[in-house]
């Protein structure tokens, strides 16, 4: 069973936030398409969900990219306002990244998004990926990823748990790729890359304000004005 307490946790925080976060998913949108065709290269005649759709960033990116897409996410707010603009082939239902709505082998791909360091159990969100995955059918992973040293991404977690309740735990690169391993996934392809993230607006996404946004400000790994964040791509086969 997901655990509760963070799913009650990620549920307020982006209700409280939904309209940031659709307007930052909106601005997202043509930047993930070309990394979805330049990194997954959708065949087009692909079935899709993407998990942890929030406000349907990556749903939105795959529409013209694939057949058809399901998002799905624990937070009503933000599907209603991925709803808004979703074209025909794209449908958001609500559901737990952990407990998935969805029947056993019915995607082509299965996808997510910045969505598993939110999860208290990755483990079991990873495992479901894998479950509504048809035979022979890929698996995308997006997500920050944490240092190798483990001080530093003590560090780093101290302050993403700070700026955003709903955060539990950044995996590192092999932690990824052990939670792979032991859902039988084939690793096809992998790309890491950097972002530098202006605290103001990184703060303000997560609703961090007033005494506590200067409290979450001085942990910042970077500085005070911004930090580099390192996330991963992978690309994964079901055999």
């Amino acid at each position: 069973m997901p655990d509760s307490g963070n799913v009650q946790e990620v549920r307020e925080r982006f209700a409280a936030t939904a309209d940031g976060v659709a307007e930052h998913a909106q601005q997202q949108v043509e930047m993930v398409r070309e990394q979805l065709e330049s990194f997954v290269m959708p065949r087009g005649d692909e079935r899709a969900v993407d998990v942890g759709t929030g406000a349907g960033t990556l749903a939105l990116a795959l529409a013209p990219l694939v057949r058809d897409v399901v998002g799905v996410d624990l937070v009503p707010e933000l599907l209603e306002r991925a709803r808004a603009n979703a074209p025909a082939n794209v449908t958001f239902v609500e559901g737990d990244a952990t407990s998935l709505p969805l029947e056993s082998g019915s995607f082509d791909l299965a996808c997510t998004r910045r969505t598993l360091h939110h999860i208290a159990r990755p483990e079991l969100a990873v495992a479901e990926l894998v479950r509504v995955t048809a035979p022979g059918g890929r698996v995308f992973v997006d997500d920050q990823i944490a240092p190798v040293d483990p001080l530093a991404a003590l560090e780093l977690d101290r302050f993403e748990q700070a700026r955003d309740p709903s955060h539990t735990r950044t995996l590192p690169d092999i932690d990824f790729r052990h939670l792979f391993e032991a859902n039988g996934l084939v690793l096809l392809q992998t790309r890491i890359q950097s972002h530098r993230r202006e605290l103001d607006y990184y703060l303000g996404l997560a609703g961090c304000e007033g005494e506590a946004r200067e409290r979450v400000r001085a942990l910042s790994p970077g500085g005070p004005e911004a930090y580099v964040a390192e996330s991963a791509l992978y690309l994964l086969k079901k055999v």
